[in-house]
């Protein structure tokens, strides 16, 4: 994250502030949280989007996803959807809030950087994320979870599925011997967390997207390193033996909705979704008001999940995106790496201590 973005973040936040009465909150309850005039409708009661040059509906800008809503439901959401007063409670309590609200004006006498408190969500780097300060409003509803379907808000990962998962994301060696054996994140090739997707995914920092339009393409450019996912309309899938990390993906329109289908995704790589062969990934993009791109999407392979699971998220317009120079000042790895030479030359076995995965 930038200089910039940070103080930026800083200065929303503070501008945001906790209320636990909901005042804040409300206010943010602006034009672009009106309800659809009917169930199943992708745009506010009577929004009509505006159109290119070219005839596509305009998806073009930086919308981001930052929020306290994660792709699965915690435990102490028994529904997806909550009331205003729900949510703005809800918020207050959020221990990422609690943490951004108050470490950074932490002080050595108040006992605060001890340690003692940070399975409570605090920590001594709360001023450098950025993850969002308050739940989404997905067609005018608080939302608890991305996942709508199944109704329990998890990834109906079966039985089966759960046994190839562990073959699919077993790491070589003991995650100290090269840099391959450590994440495509840490090792700045994709975003950390899935913020790249397919489905696309909000992280701790650097939630923007970029959509850029043209008459046979469509780019999605993540700020969270950068990845670009170039999309052609109206094409044919490469070959399967070609796994991009982000998927294979290709779109075309449905009305007023850009539909992308992702196939053939790297096994390392992706979203929050993992695919094996045969699987796919269908998203959709619909611009649901002059603030919102509703965003849907759809993961559909038997050998992992024992239904297809789906998902709802609200993009949100925001301002520009930033440089994200993950290799700048990394000396993450390289660390790791000496750490490792060092265990070995103490004759050290590390195998089960580097299992950690940063990404």
């Amino acid at each position: 994250m930038n200089t910039r973005t940070r103080l930026l973040s800083a200065a929303a936040f503070a501008a945001l502030a906790f209320s636990s009465g909901g005042g804040a909150f409300a206010q943010a309850a602006g034009p672009g949280f009106k309800a659809p005039a009917k169930a199943g409708d992708r745009v506010a009661a009577g929004y009509v989007a505006p159109r290119l040059a070219i005839g596509q509906p305009d998806l073009q800008g930086v919308w981001s996803n930052s929020s306290n809503t994660s792709l699965t439901r915690p435990g102490q959401f028994k529904s997806l959807v909550m009331t205003t007063a729900e949510a703005a409670e809800a918020q207050a309590k959020n221990p990422s809030n609690i943490r951004q609200a108050t470490d950074d004006n932490q002080k050595t006498e108040d006992g605060l950087l001890d340690g003692k408190d940070l399975a409570s969500g605090r920590g001594y780097n709360a001023f450098w994320i950025d993850p969002g300060t308050s739940y989404a409003n997905v067609k005018g509803e608080w939302r608890t979870s991305w996942i709508v379907d199944p109704p329990s808000g998890q990834v109906p990962v079966s039985e089966a599925g759960k046994k190839l998962m562990a073959k699919m994301n077993s790491r070589r060696g003991s995650g100290y011997d090269n840099p391959e054996e450590r994440s495509l994140g840490e090792r700045c090739i994709i975003g950390f967390g899935g913020s790249g997707g397919p489905p696309l995914m909000n992280v701790l920092y650097n939630n923007n997207y970029r959509i850029t339009q043209s008459p046979d393409h469509v780019v999605l450019t993540v700020e969270m390193n950068h990845d670009a996912r170039i999309i052609p309309l109206n094409a044919k899938h490469k070959p399967s033996v070609i796994k991009p990390y982000l998927g294979d993906s290709i779109g075309w329109w449905e009305g007023d909705t850009l539909v992308v289908e992702t196939v053939n995704m790297h096994p390392e790589g992706g979203g929050r979704a993992n695919l094996t062969e045969g699987g796919k990934i269908i998203e959709r993009f619909t611009r649901y008001s002059d603030d919102q791109v509703l965003y849907e999407f759809e993961v559909n392979d038997p050998k992992l999940y024992s239904q297809v699971w789906k998902g709802e998220m609200a993009l949100n317009k925001t301002g520009e995106m930033y440089e994200y120079a993950c290799h700048e000042g990394n000396y993450g790895l390289e660390g790791i790496l000496a750490g490792g030479r060092a265990a070995n030359r103490a004759g050290k076995d590390i195998r089960e201590a580097g299992d950690r995965d940063e990404g």
